[in-house]
């Protein structure tokens, strides 16, 4: 496939490469903005990225209100206008020539007035872009593609700025690419966790609190697995598990610097006529911690974990289900290290995080996010330190990274780790911030060899992210299905009779309780087969049937969930099976 690079060379791209689809996905979002501008004259355009598996582009449709009933008819344009194979032309042109082609759209003029260099366009038939490329030779190579959704989308992310509207969509070589890719995306809205959260009793969310979850008896005792599964694995790591206060004063706020960069973000209330924010971070917490007792350098590296409960005030229109909220629990934890010790510990964490990861069936990658281009605290010459800091211990640990320029933390580079589930969608969780920064703020130091002062460096580290967050992540991971350790019912009763089997359905609940499994007793009048399916929609893990053979023999016949083979063994045996895959936390 020929492809039109930037610098205006022609080059061969693989088809089959994810470069080669994220070319297609966006010349493809380029002709989505030729045929809005054939059918609404007056819009304009913003930014029209290509993202895994597809595209967007935001566009200002001034007082037209465009829903998803429009998308059919913008398809049908774009296909018109693919069909004429329109050659896609690079051109380059003075920064000056470039404001006067766009002199009637403020988003591009935005954007060009922030370039230092000559502009690309890209032209094909009366449609032209502000792009710096690569694109494909001609719209005629695009020929499987779907609009997939609208969505509002504020410009440049800034809630400040004008709400433009986005539309979503995905491009592919082939008709076959296309129809498993939507067949994929109607497999992911089965999964949605808040449907599944409705269906299994696992959480709420009301109206008297927006973005503040409830957790419901069937999430919590999935959420108390969790807490439980992270706290053997740190104690394991040697972490102290610490709890701060979810309130403290302003005064603590300005001295982290969290005020001057958060504070629109932060809950706030009078105590005693001194202003007081709810946390919206645990690290000042932490800090305090630290500076409670005196340190020497042998008691380092200091390890402090916490499960923090935490409020930002999100926009209202950006909260989604547990995937955005404005009250959550942070899996935080702040280590203080000697310099010497850094690349070590990062390894450390790491190794966790593998360790961790694992269990759930998630694979990531990992970006170093480096200092923004304002809004930071700190010397340069610091910053640039950490994040060679940061890049070393990855070298050295053998996992790869990509660099994300200008997406760390106001007080520090950070290490993101980008989570790939069973759908194949990326999730944002774990991280790792290294911060020579607020150590200073906060005047934080241990005792040398030599008995002198000496700062020590944080890091802040997070693994599942937020609890409410990952836990949105896994139930559509698992599509509602947990793994034995986690489900909220493990093995479910169906005695075949009450007449006959009730009291062997008795005994063995009994028994299986005392050995601390979450059983259920169905003795309902309801049919066998019905109670069977009941069992099935609730993904009960192991579903028994209990009948005479059962009865008489001491036995079980069990079913996994999502298999039909019904299998019969000694109690004994069953029970053995269970408490293993338990102990194991196998999946």
């Amino acid at each position: 496939m020929k492809v039109q690079q930037h610098d205006g060379s022609i080059i061969e791209m693989d088809k089959s490469s994810v470069e080669g689809l994220d070319v297609l996905n966006h010349s493809t979002s380029h002709l989505l903005a030729e045929a809005i501008q054939q059918l609404y004259p007056n819009a304009l355009f913003g930014f029209g990225p290509a993202i895994e598996n597809g595209f967007y582009y935001d566009i200002d449709f001034g007082d037209i209100t465009i829903t998803e009933a429009d998308l059919p008819a913008i398809e049908k344009k774009m296909k018109e206008l693919a069909s004429k194979d329109e050659k896609i032309i690079r051109e380059q042109l003075s920064k000056k020539e470039a404001l006067k082609v766009f002199a009637s759209n403020p988003y591009k003029v935005e954007l060009i007035e922030g370039i230092n260099e000559d502009i690309t366009l890209f032209k094909q038939g009366d449609f032209i872009d502000l792009c710096r490329g690569p694109h494909i030779m001609s719209t005629g190579q695009i020929k499987h593609f779907k609009l997939l959704s609208l969505a509002g989308a504020y410009w440049r992310g800034n809630s400040k700025n004008k709400q433009l509207t986005r539309i979503y969509g995905t491009s592919w070589w082939s008709e076959e690419e296309l129809q498993s890719y939507l067949h994929l995306i109607e497999e992911r809205k089965k999964r949605d966790h808040r449907l599944l959260g409705k269906q299994l009793d696992l959480f709420m969310l009301s109206e008297f609190g927006p973005g503040m979850p409830f957790w419901l008896p069937n999430g919590m005792i999935v959420r108390q697995e969790i807490e439980k599964m992270w706290k053997e694995f740190h104690y394991r790591y040697d972490y102290m598990v610490i709890d701060t206060p979810i309130m403290l004063s302003r005064e603590l706020w300005e001295i982290s610097g969290h005020w001057d960069h958060y504070h629109e973000n932060m809950y706030t209330s009078m105590v005693d006529e001194n202003e007081f924010a709810i946390k919206p971070m645990n690290c000042p917490g932490s800090i305090l911690v630290y500076k409670n007792s005196l340190h020497s350098y042998k008691d380092l590296p200091l390890r402090y974990a916490e499960l923090g409960h935490v409020h930002r005030h999100e926009a209202s229109g950006a909260l989604n289900g547990l995937f955005r909220v404005r009250s959550f629990t942070q899996d935080d934890a702040h280590t203080f290290v000697r310099r010497d010790q850094l690349v070590d510990e990062i390894n450390s964490i790491l190794s966790l995080y593998d360790e961790i990861y694992s269990l759930f069936g998630l694979d990531y990658k990992i970006e170093l996010s480096t200092r923004p281009e304002d809004d930071y605290i700190g010397d340069i010459e610091i910053w640039n330190e950490s994040e060679a800091i940061l890049k070393e211990a990855c070298e050295k640990s053998g996992h790869e990274f990509k660099i994300n320029p200008g997406d760390g933390a106001f007080y520090g580079p950070k290490l993101d780790f980008k989570l790939r589930d069973s759908m194949n969608r990326i999730w944002q969780c774990g991280t790792i911030q290294l911060d020579m920064n607020l150590p200073e703020r906060f005047d934080c130091f241990y005792i040398d060899s030599n008995g002198e002062k000496v700062r020590p460096i944080m890091l802040h580290r997070a693994c599942l992210g937020s609890l409410e967050r990952f836990f949105g992540i896994i139930i559509e991971n698992f599509g509602g299905a947990f793994p034995t350790w986690l489900a909220p019912v493990q093995v479910n009763l169906l005695p075949v009779n009450n007449n006959f089997h009730l009291e062997y359905a008795k005994e063995l609940y009994a028994n299986f309780k005392s050995l601390g499994l979450r059983v259920n007793l169905d003795d309902s009048n309801d049919k066998l087969g019905y109670r069977m399916r009941n069992s099935q929609i609730r993904k009960i893990p192991y579903t028994i049937v209990l009948g005479d053979h059962e009865r008489d023999d001491k036995t079980v016949t069990y079913r996994k969930y999502g298999q039909q083979e019904q299998i019969t063994v000694p109690v004994n045996q069953f029970l053995k099976m269970v408490q293993e895959e338990i102990k194991e936390r196998k999946r």
